[in-house]
């Protein structure tokens, strides 16, 4: 535990004066976090982030989370972020002849759905915080989190009988996710109290509950990938707390959310 506190007040006290600032460091951080993702669920199924397929999904990657900002830089090639997704489809499947089925079709996959999961996930890590009232929803987003997960264990821990889905992750209940969502709610409440959110009291709580029951998923979406390739936690790059992908899987989740119901 003590080391789990003091992995989280130094990455802290990088992330957050980044967050507060925007700009190109939110930038350079989301690329930074969002490549070291990619390698963590690339070693996962035993890819290299340093081969010919890693490169790809890496380039990839880093063309996917081109900013609004800078989507200029493929207009003027006369691409779109779809058309350089094809092609790269296309490069991942002749290297499964040139490999000759040592990257197969599965991998394919993989390497795609990698790419996807996390470059969606950082993109509207930078989108959310560009907009308007962005600092705001993205604090928003990390306290909801942030209450969720706590919430879920404290709550789970004193009261849960219930497993919520012991296959996958069989610590969590039921219990403690319901009040995982009712701590959840209780932010949304303080943040309509207390900060320039423009939504309506019921509507942002029925967004909030949608957005903590998500989040929880996101987890679960990462423990079960975790259970599926046999691995306790996708790095060790946060000592006490696993990797970039066990801090950001329910924001991940979150993030793309709060566009989707155009909060923002």
């Amino acid at each position: 535990m003590k080391q789990r506190i003091i992995t989280a007040i130094i990455f802290g006290a990088v992330l957050l004066p980044v967050i507060i600032y925007g700009g190109m460091p939110i930038i350079i951080l989301a690329y930074l976090l969002a490549s070291i993702a990619l390698y963590e669920l690339l070693k996962m199924r035993n890819l290299s982030l340093f081969s010919i397929p890693g490169i790809i999904s890496l380039l990839l990657l880093w063309i996917f989370l081109l900013p609004k900002e800078f989507q200029s830089i493929l207009d003027d090639l006369n691409y779109t972020k779809i058309e350089v997704a094809l092609f790269g489809v296309l490069l991942f499947l002749t290297y499964t002849v040139a490999a000759k089925n040592k990257f197969n079709f599965d991998d394919v996959a993989f390497s795609i759905m990698s790419t996807l999961y996390v470059g969606i996930g950082f993109y509207y890590f930078m989108e959310t915080r560009f907009a308007d009232q962005g600092l705001t929803y993205l604090f928003f987003a990390l306290f909801l989190i942030w209450a969720t997960d706590s919430g879920a264990y404290f709550i789970g821990k004193a009261m849960g009988k219930k497993k919520l889905w012991p296959e996958i992750s069989p610590n969590k209940t039921v219990e403690g996710s319901i009040g995982g969502v009712v701590c959840a709610l209780a932010v949304a409440a303080l943040f309509i109290l207390f900060t320039d959110i423009d939504e309506s009291m019921l509507g942002l709580l029925v967004i909030t509950a949608i957005l903590s029951v998500f989040g929880q998923i996101g987890d679960l979406v990462e423990s079960a990938l975790k259970r599926h390739y046999n691995v306790k936690d996708s790095g060790n790059i946060l000592p006490g707390h696993g990797g970039i992908l066990d801090r950001f899987d329910s924001l991940l989740f979150v993030l793309p959310l709060l566009h989707f119901f155009h909060l923002l």
